[in-house]
C-alpha cells in the first residue's frame, strides 16, 4: 500500500557519470533532506564506470536506510561480457536488499524471489506485466514513452503489481555497446578514459539545422528535454500509478521531489509545480508530450492535461 500523501516518490539512480565525492555528497543530501520514499542505486548505464562509487556504496546504503527511505539496487541495462554477467549475478545473488532488474537476465537470475523491474525493460501490455509478475516482480516502472492510455489498461489488468512511472527527468531512449559518447569526443569506447564526466547531464546533440533533439550519455541515448509528468500527476494517479519516479539531473533534486509530493498530495497546482520545476532546474526544456500520445518532445499545456482523461 502507498504512502497516504499519495503515490510514493522514487528516486531513481544517477545515470550519468559524477564524480565520485560529488555522487556520494549528493545521496547524503537525498538522504538527509529529500522527502523520498525510495532511493534506486547502482550503475544502470556502463560497466567500466562501477569502480568511481562502488568504494561508497555501502555507506550511501546505510545513509538512506537510517534516513528512513527504502533502498533498491539496479541492475547493468546492457550485459555484453564475462565481466559483467559475473557482476550481474552478484548483485542479483544479494540477500537483504530489494534489486530492480534494467533488463531480462537479471530478471531471470531474480526468479522467485521479490524484487523491482526498472523503465528500460519493455514492459508495454498487461500480459508482459503478468508474466514478470508471476516469476516474482512486485514493482515495476513502466517505459517512459507509454501513453496514458496504455498505463492505465496495464495498471488495470495487472491490479497486483505498483506500478511506476518516469515523471522527471532526461528519458533513457536507446542503449548500445557502442559508445557515441566517446566517439564524438576523438576516443573509442575502450579508451574513453570516461569523457563522458565532462557532460554530467548529458552531452546536447544538434539537427543539421541546429536543433537539440538528443543527449548523449556515453552508451546511452536520451531524450534533449526533461520529461515533466507534474501537471499529469491527477491523471497518473487516477489510472492507478503508485509511484512517481525522479530521475536525477544537476539541479536542485530536493526542491524537486518537494514540488512533486505537494502537487501529488494536492496541496499545490498541478500549473504551479511546472512553474516551480522550471525554476528549480534553471535553462531546462521540458516535455510531456509521449503521455499524450504526441511526440516525446512536446509539452501539452497544464490545461489540456487536466483534461486528459475526459
Amino acid at each position: 500500500m502507498g504512502p497516504t500523501h499519495g503515490p510514493r516518490l522514487v528516486l531513481g539512480p544517477v545515470l550519468f557519470l559524477w564524480e565520485a565525492p560529488a555522487w556520494r555528497d549528493f545521496y547524503f543530501r537525498m538522504a538527509d533532506e529529500a522527502d523520498v520514499d525510495c532511493v534506486v542505486l547502482g550503475e544502470v548505464v556502463c560497466s567500466k564506470r562501477q569502480h568511481f562509487h562502488e568504494p561508497m556504496l555501502e555507506a550511501v546504503v546505510e545513509r538512506l536506510k537510517g534516513a528512513g527511505k527504502a533502498v533498491r539496487l539496479a541492475s547493468l541495462a546492457l550485459v555484453t561480457n564475462e565481466r559483467e554477467i559475473r557482476s550481474t549475478r552478484q548483485l542479483c545473488a544479494r540477500e537483504g536488499i530489494e534489486v530492480e532488474a534494467e533488463d531480462l537476465s537479471a530478471h531471470h537470475l531474480l526468479r522467485g524471489r521479490p524484487h523491482a523491474i526498472g523503465p528500460l525493460v519493455n514492459v508495454y501490455n498487461g500480459m508482459a506485466a503478468r508474466v514478470l509478475a508471476a516469476r516474482g516482480a512486485r514493482t515495476i516502472c513502466l517505459p517512459p514513452e507509454l501513453p496514458l492510455a496504455s498505463i492505465e489498461a496495464i495498471a488495470r489488468d495487472v491490479p497486483g503489481i505498483d506500478f511506476e512511472v518516469f515523471a522527471f527527468g532526461r528519458v533513457p531512449l536507446a542503449i548500445s555497446a557502442r559508445c557515441a559518447h566517446a566517439r564524438v569526443k576523438g576516443k573509442t569506447k575502450d579508451t574513453c578514459q570516461f569523457v563522458c564526466r565532462d557532460d554530467p547531464d548529458g552531452l546536447p546533440v544538434e539537427t543539421l539545422d541546429g536543433q537539440r533533439f538528443l543527449a548523449l550519455n556515453g552508451v546511452q541515448t536520451m531524450s534533449y528535454t526533461c520529461q515533466s509528468l507534474i501537471a499529469d500527476v491527477p491523471a497518473l494517479i487516477a489510472a492507478g500509478v503508485g509511484g512517481l519516479r525522479l530521475s536525477p539531473q544537476r539541479c536542485d533534486m530536493v526542491g524537486v521531489a518537494e514540488t512533486f509530493r505537494r502537487v501529488a498530495a494536492g496541496r499545490l497546482d498541478p500549473r504551479e509545480g511546472q512553474a516551480e520545476l522550471a525554476a528549480r532546474y534553471d535553462g531546462a526544456s521540458f516535455s510531456n508530450g509521449f503521455l499524450h500520445g504526441e511526440a516525446g518532445h512536446r509539452l501539452v499545456p497544464a490545461a489540456a492535461a487536466a483534461g486528459l482523461r475526459d
